[in-house]
């Protein structure tokens, strides 16, 4: 193995385990770093490797997926009939020190050696992402485990929808684990000085800007440099383009919606439609201030943000 022992995960808490890998990249960071995750940002995941983000709890499909760990990796050697053993450990490369993983098992394979076992848990939802390919995100964490530890392949397994099992081996992909170790050592970069990576459309961006610039001098100006009069064509045409859709959006639901009448659900194909009457209760806060100002002001709460807008000069 290429890689050395960064600490042992066995009576490890599990704060003291996010410590850990706030010191390197892990695999299931990969995907983010590389742009494809569906769940965060490369901002957002630079705001917590550089410790702007506090701890979060275990959401139900993490806590879940580690439960049910040892349920896959058993009904793995069920199946196979290869055995599986864990590791309890946090690893480090050590030819790149930012790269770190945290595996689920390790296992012989023939004419392959020591591989690497990744166990998986997915809703029935996802199934047809498992049909005939793994999904990227889990391509990509596997090959950063494999260029941690020097294997050449790995098994991953997945329960999909609590009663469909599968399993497939990947191979070690050379010139995607050096566009892995290019790309994560850039972003790594970006958090040993501190230097946020380029920042795109994510709501963490956005998130990230409003804390770093949180109020406004008042009534100070700055000229912006040139590259802004092609962010202000950009944002422009994203608002024409924008207005379209939305009408053609408004445009198939008042369709529908005549198509309806006061029919509360409708079918079309395999879709349901519902236009259903909702009731809502709603505090006047116009007329509690206006007829109960003592009242208002004592449980009235006060934010403070900043607002953003495009107009022409006068």
């Amino acid at each position: 193995m290429l890689a050395k022992v960064l600490v042992s995960t066995e009576n490890l808490s599990y704060e003291d385990w996010l410590e850990y890998r706030r010191q390197g990249i892990g695999g299931s960071d990969a995907s983010v770093v590389c742009g494809i995750s569906r769940y965060k940002s490369p901002v957002e995941l630079w705001m917590d490797k550089t410790g702007q983000l506090p701890y979060q709890e275990t959401g139900e499909a993490a806590y879940w997926g580690t439960l049910l760990e040892s349920v896959v990796r058993s009904e793995f050697t069920k199946r196979t009939g290869i055995e599986v053993r864990q590791l309890g450990q946090l690893l480090q490369s050590e030819e790149h020190p930012f790269m770190l993983a945290n595996l689920d098992g390790v296992c012989e394979v023939p004419d392959y050696g020591p591989c690497i076992f990744e166990a998986k848990t997915a809703s029935a939802f996802k199934a047809g992402e498992w049909e005939d390919a793994i999904p990227d995100e889990y391509v990509l964490q596997v090959q950063h485990y494999m260029a941690v530890t020097g294997y050449r392949g790995t098994y991953i397994a997945v329960l999909i929808g609590g009663n469909t099992f599968r399993w497939k081996f990947i191979e070690r992909d050379e010139e995607l684990i050096f566009m892995l170790i290019e790309l994560e050592s850039d972003f790594w970069k970006h958090v040993q000085d501190m230097t946020p990576p380029p920042l795109d459309g994510s709501d963490a961006s956005a998130k990230f800007l409003s804390a770093r610039f949180p109020s406004s001098i008042p009534k100070s100006h700055i000229i912006l440099p040139d590259t802004a009069a092609g962010l202000l064509t950009q944002y422009d045409e994203a608002c024409e383009q924008l207005e379209a859709i939305t009408e053609k959006k408004q445009e198939a639901e008042n369709l529908l919606k005549q198509m309806m009448g006061e029919n509360e659900i409708g079918t079309a194909g395999n879709r349901i439609i519902t236009w259903k009457s909702v009731s809502q209760e709603r505090l006047d806060s116009r007329t509690l201030k206006a007829e109960h100002l003592a009242l208002y002001k004592q449980y009235v709460n006060k934010t403070s943000s900043r607002r953003f807008s495009i107009k022409a000069a006068s």
